[in-house]
C-alpha cells in the first residue's frame, strides 16, 4: 500500500518552475527521507503533500486523498512537525499538548506523549523557558498528538546535542515499529543513513536519485578503501600482491609511512588475500577499516552543479 504517490507533480511561479515533474512513491510503514539543497524544490514539494500549497499540475495522493481537497478527513490522519511551531510562549508543555489534542477525534494521552519524547520532567515548564532541543521534542510530541498514520518531520533534530539526537532517532524508529509512515527532511546525512529505508534526492526541481541509503547513486559499487597500519618489521615490498581479479576490478596499494591504503572495487577479495597473509605470517593488521563513499559524498556529487 502506498502512503504517498505523486505523478508528474509540477509547481510554477510565473516563469520559474520550482517543481518540474516529480514522481514519488512512499510505502506505508517506511521511513522515507527527502534530501535536497536550498532552492531545489524540496520545501515546495513537501508543502504540496501536506496540503499547504496548491500544485500547478500532476497527480498527488496522500493516504488515498488529494491533499488539495482532503480537508479534515486527511488532516486527522497526518501529523506535521514544522521547523517552527509558533506556540504561545506562556503555555506549559502539558498545556500545549492538551490544546492540540482537542483537535483530534482519537488523540494520544498527553502524559504518554511527554514520556515518548522524554519531557515528563518538563511538563509544567513554560514553552518560553524550554531549551531549543526541548522545544523540538515538544514539536515532535505535538505532531503525534492525533496518533497519525503519516508523520511529516521537517529537520526534526535541529538544535539537538548529540545525545538528544540519538534519543530522537530511537523515538522515530519506534514510530516505524508501530506501523507509522515517516516522511523526513534533514540536512544531516548521518540521520538519513541511520533512519531511512529509502532516500530521494531532489535538485533543480527534479528527482535525481532514489534508493536505499547504501545503494543510492551507485554508492554500493563505488571504489572502496581498505586501510591498515604496516605491521612491525614488515617492509612495504613484503606485503602480498593484490592481483586484478578475473572480472577486471582494480586493486591499487599505496604505502605512506606506516599507513597502507588499498583502493579496490572488490574489497572482499583484497581482504581475503590480506587476512590470509597476516594469519599465515603472524602479522597484525592494526587499524583495519573498509570504507566506501559516504552518503554525504554521493549527495554532494548529485547536487553540485558542474563547474
Amino acid at each position: 500500500m502506498l502512503a504517498i504517490e505523486t505523478t508528474g507533480l509540477r509547481k510554477r511561479y510565473g516563469d520559474l518552475e520550482a517543481v518540474a515533474g516529480v514522481d514519488l512513491r512512499v510505502e506505508a510503514g517506511e521511513v522515507f527521507c527527502f534530501l535536497g539543497p536550498n532552492g531545489a524544490g524540496k520545501t515546495t514539494t513537501v508543502e504540496i503533500l501536506e496540503g499547504y500549497r496548491r500544485r500547478s499540475s500532476g497527480e498527488v495522493s496522500v493516504l488515498g486523498f488529494d491533499p488539495a481537497t482532503g480537508g479534515r478527513a486527511l488532516r486527522r490522519r497526518i501529523g506535521i512537525m514544522l521547523q517552527e511551531s509558533g506556540l504561545q510562549p506562556q503555555l506549559t508543555a502539558a498545556e500545549a499538548l492538551e490544546l492540540y489534542r482537542r483537535y483530534y477525534d482519537r488523540p494520544r494521552q498527553a502524559g504518554e506523549l511527554l514520556e515518548l519524547v522524554e519531557l515528563t520532567d518538563s511538563a509544567g515548564v513554560r514553552v518560553e523557558e524550554l531549551s531549543g532541543g526541548q522545544r523540538r521534542r515538544l514539536d515532535l510530541a505535538l505532531a503525534l498528538a492525533g496518533d497519525p498514520d503519516l508523520v511529516f518531520l521537517d529537520e526534526p533534530t535541529t538544535g539537538f546535542d548529540p545525545a538528544a539526537r540519538r534519543g530522537a532517532w530511537q523515538t522515530i524508529a519506534g514510530l516505524r515499529s508501530l506501523g507509522k509512515t515517516i516522511f523526513l527532511t534533514t540536512h544531516y546525512m548521518d540521520e538519513a543513513q541511520a533512519l531511512a529505508d529509502r532516500v530521494a534526492v531532489i535538485a533543480g526541481g527534479k528527482i535525481v536519485a532514489e534508493d536505499s541509503p547504501d545503494r543510492i547513486g551507485g554508492r554500493d559499487s563505488t571504489v572502496a578503501e581498505v586501510r591498515f597500519l604496516l605491521p612491525a618489521g614488515v617492509a612495504p615490498g613484503s606485503l602480498p600482491r593484490l592481483d586484478t581479479p578475473a572480472d577486471g576490478a582494480p586493486a591499487e596499494m599505496r604505502v605512506d609511512g606506516e599507513a597502507v591504503t588499498v583502493r579496490t572495487a572488490r574489497p572482499d577479495l583484497a581482504l581475503h588475500v590480506l587476512t590470509g597473509w597476516s594469519v599465515a605470517g603472524g602479522h597484525e593488521l592494526a587499524g583495519l577499516t573498509v570504507s566506501r563513499a559516504s552518503l554525504e559524498d554521493i549527495y554532494l556529487e548529485l547536487t553540485t552543479p558542474p563547474a
